[in-house]
């Protein structure tokens, strides 16, 4: 409903008041400041989804953010090229047939041919017609010819059209597209990258001069105290949203790439058509993307923190496995302050963990359930903890993209010194946990032995070099905690330098405790 709101009556309300600000204070004619106010209205998921990313926001307010700038940018362009057809028409009271007519078919034209695309690409790779290597390139060719068949139709409803493929093919069931999403998102880097310095190398130093001034620091006020906030204080009335929330959503709104984009198109052919008027619409903007990526940019995991919304530096764990010393372990961990949350398909270590007050899901890691419904909202790291090697490395493969291959860990596999022909392909695993030999086997003797898990604080004294002679053969060291309350696993890759001032979490022999 929120997301409903803010890319209909939200986008109205943004629209109007940027095009007012236009208007007034950079003193542009009345259907300019109205371009530039359409233009303005798209945020852009360029620049929002690497930003959700680093905050790890999760929850209501990282979908609505999320499908706010998916959405809205095609329907931002649409208002834009309605806009400039009015102007190209010679004024909007003589416009209103064609920007209807045009409107309609846009959507109609944009839509469908999304629509059917995605059918036929699903329909081609859910009949194996193609071999995997293809799967992307075929999917990026057919995304153009949407996009070219629907200009074809009706000017730029190719964005509309490709949207809505896109939408399409992430939320059908028959066949999976995450290779294509992984090809998708490299490509978009590099492409935004080019795009972005092809465009600003086209600016005029000298426009940006003159645009620089007390008018555009006003217009930038204007559309960060004013029209955002006000736009979602109407869009969400009612939602259920905390009032920290709305803050939030009030406080996030960059322009990207489509905004720069659409600009230099419309300056460009208003120029062309005589509009001389027209050519501040690019320094505007540009200095728009510029000032509005710094300020959230800077600002948003600050503001988060704050307002208690995202955690930008995420210290917690999700333990794939719920057995005994593994809510041991969680315990440990969350008396320290860090959140933990076990999963299991075993209903009984589910309920032990939760009678521990555990954070606790059901489910086998492995499906689009566990994918989709478990909140990952404070975790940081991922341990697949299990007795069974090749299920750890299927859940590492099923959440390396939500967690980075920096924080994805798994027990050394217990074949490994045995039998190399048994052993998980190293491109499919985690980082090795703990250190070699600390097996699934070797923590289930130790803790039905006695062992426990105990913190260890480091002085200057007792530091841990001492820690090493102390105890010996008899710990082994499992996570440090450094003075900033950063969880630091140990690997095989090699130990962390434990410091003065920092605790080590170690399974601890029970005649040395």
């Amino acid at each position: 409903k929120v997301v409903r709101r803010l890319i209909t009556i939200g986008m109205l309300v943004t629209w109007s008041i940027t095009s007012a600000a236009a208007y007034f204070l950079l003193d542009m004619s009345f259907d300019i400041a109205l371009l530039m106010g359409a233009i303005l209205v798209v945020t852009g998921p360029t620049v929002i989804i690497p930003l959700l990313r680093s905050l790890h926001l999760g929850g209501k307010i990282g979908s609505i953010l999320r499908w706010e700038g998916i959405v809205i940018d095609p329907i931002g362009v649409i208002l834009a090229v309605l806009v400039f057809e009015a102007i190209s028409a010679g004024g909007f009271p003589d416009a209103t047939s064609v920007v209807i007519s045009d409107l309609l078919i846009t959507i109609i034209a944009g839509s469908l041919i999304g629509v059917v695309s995605a059918l036929i690409v699903a329909q081609i790779l859910r009949s194996y017609w193609l071999p995997d290597f293809l799967h992307s390139a075929f999917t990026l060719a057919f995304a153009i010819g949407a996009f070219t068949a629907a200009n074809s139709i009706q000017t730029d409803s190719g964005l509309l059209s490709v949207t809505v493929m896109g939408i399409f093919l992430a939320n059908q069931k028959w066949v999976s597209v995450r290779h294509i999403i992984e090809f998708k998102e490299n490509l978009r880097v590099l492409l935004i990258s080019v795009l972005f310095i092809i465009l600003a190398a086209s600016l005029d130093l000298e426009l940006i001069k003159d645009a620089l001034g007390v008018g555009i620091l006003l217009f930038l006020l204007v559309l960060i105290l004013i029209a955002r906030p006000l736009s979602v204080a109407v869009s969400t009335v009612g939602s259920g949203l905390k009032i920290e929330e709305k803050g939030f959503l009030a406080s996030i709104a960059p322009r990207g790439i489509v905004a720069a984009s659409v600009a230099s198109v419309f300056a460009l052919r208003l120029a062309e058509s005589g509009r001389t008027d027209a050519e501040m619409l690019v320094p505007y903007t540009f200095i728009v993307i510029a000032a509005t990526v710094a300020l959230y940019g800077l600002a948003a995991a600050p503001l988060a923190k704050r307002l208690k919304i995202g955690k930008p530096n995420p210290q917690g764990v999700l333990f794939v496995g719920s057995h005994n010393w593994a809510r041991a372990i969680a315990v440990t961990l969350l008396k320290e302050g860090f959140s933990v949350m076990m999963v299991d398909s075993n209903r009984a270590n589910i309920q032990a963990s939760r009678m521990l007050g555990l954070a606790a899901f059901h489910s086998n890691i492995l499906t689009q359930y566990a994918r989709d419904e478990i909140n990952l909202s404070g975790l940081g790291h991922f341990c697949a903890i299990t007795s069974d090697d090749d299920y750890n490395s299927l859940a590492i493969m099923q959440f390396v993209d939500a967690f980075q291959r920096s924080s994805v860990y798994q027990l050394p596999p217990r074949k490994e010194e045995n039998d190399q022909k048994d052993v998980v392909s190293e491109h499919l695993r985690g980082r090795i946990l703990f250190g070699p030999g600390i097996t699934y086997a070797f923590l289930s003797s130790r803790f039905a032995a006695g062992a426990t898990v105990k913190i260890t604080g480091l002085t200057d004294e007792f530091n841990y070099q001492t820690f090493n002679s102390f105890y010996g053969d008899k710990a082994v060291p499992l996570f440090l905690i450094d003075q900033h309350q950063n969880l630091i696993p140990f690997t095989t890759e090699g130990a962390p330098e434990p410091q003065a001032g920092q605790k080590i979490v170690s399974l601890v022999n029970p005649e040395s405790k």
